[in-house]
């Protein structure tokens, strides 16, 4: 049932995309707003308390849908709400259009679009200059592979579309916590307690499938630069779990690409190879991760 689920998912997520724009439900934001000013009335509880209460009044009505209905129709119910949870667990954005929109703007030569384009796909400020921010943008593709598609599998395959959902929400949490404190500018303040823990949160939950994703890097691409770079010390100890996840993948996914810079090249057309590669990475991934889960459905390891 899963392993259809996921089948159905994926494919709608890979056609549908005229109603991506419904995943980013903004809607959501005033109710996570007010949980944040809720949790700055309790200042003398730690953080990551009030995060995981307003995590668990999203992630309730999910469950109580799919706890009453599921069981319908001989379980085709469960089948169609595993697939509407999925679908709106993914993303908010599809990283594959994303990376197709870059590669269209730098053909066009509009540098003000490349770098709104860049700006999208890497979730932060970009440097300005041309081979940086193709560094930035291959990295980042292999960052967000993982936050917006392979975690969401895998606690899909896991637990079930329920925990795939609650994964999504600790990201709407994230971002919105991420939001705030920029906005109210308070280095010091609760919002940037909430933030802090926010983080900290989708991090823990993000530390098994950023590992495995790191590892089919290796198998997707190029392992033994990639197994190097799985294997190298780091220095980013004291850094957040978030961090240290987010880099592994990063250094991982370059190694994995391998790629050489060419004499005969632009620096617009190494930088539309690099997108394309590191899209195409991701892809081969994902085929490994679907024939993977339905050997383990075949074997019965999962249904």
């Amino acid at each position: 049932m899963k392993l259809i689920a996921l089948l159905i998912g994926l494919v709608i997520e890979r056609l549908a995309t005229q109603i991506f724009h419904w995943r980013r439900m903004r809607w959501l934001d005033r109710m996570i707003d007010f949980g944040f000013r809720q949790a700055g009335r309790v200042a003398n509880w730690p953080a990551v308390i009030p995060v995981i209460l307003l995590g668990f009044v999203l992630v309730l009505p999910v469950f109580a849908v799919i706890w009453f209905l599921g069981s319908t129709l001989g379980g085709f119910t469960y089948l169609l709400l595993a697939v509407v949870v999925l679908f709106f667990s993914l993303g908010p954005r599809d990283i594959g259009e994303e990376v197709d929109e870059y590669c269209r703007t730098l053909e066009s030569g509009d540098e003000e679009q490349v770098h709104n384009a860049a700006k999208a796909i890497v979730e932060s400020d970009v440097p300005e200059e041309p081979s940086e921010r193709t560094s930035f943008v291959e990295a980042a593709v292999c960052v967000q592979a993982n936050n917006r598609l392979f975690a969401v599998v895998f606690w899909f395959v896991v637990l079930g579309p329920l925990a795939a959902w609650a994964y999504r929400v600790t990201d709407l949490i994230r971002r919105r916590a991420v939001f705030s404190a920029a906005r109210d500018g308070e280095a010091d303040g609760s919002a940037a307690r909430i933030r802090d823990a926010a983080e900290m949160l989708h991090g823990w939950l993000a530390w098994i499938p950023a590992r495995l994703t790191a590892v089919g890097y290796a198998a997707a691409g190029h392992m033994d630069d990639a197994i190097a770079a799985l294997r190298a010390p780091t220095e980013d100890h004291d850094t957040s779990t978030s961090a240290r996840s987010e880099n592994l993948l990063a250094r991982v996914g370059i190694a994995a690409l391998a790629l050489q810079d060419r004499p005969d090249e632009t620096p617009t057309e190494r930088a539309i190879r690099g997108a394309e590669a590191a899209n195409h990475l991701v892809f081969k991934l994902l085929l490994i991760w679907a024939v993977i889960i339905a050997a383990m459905t075949l074997y019965g390891f999962t249904q």
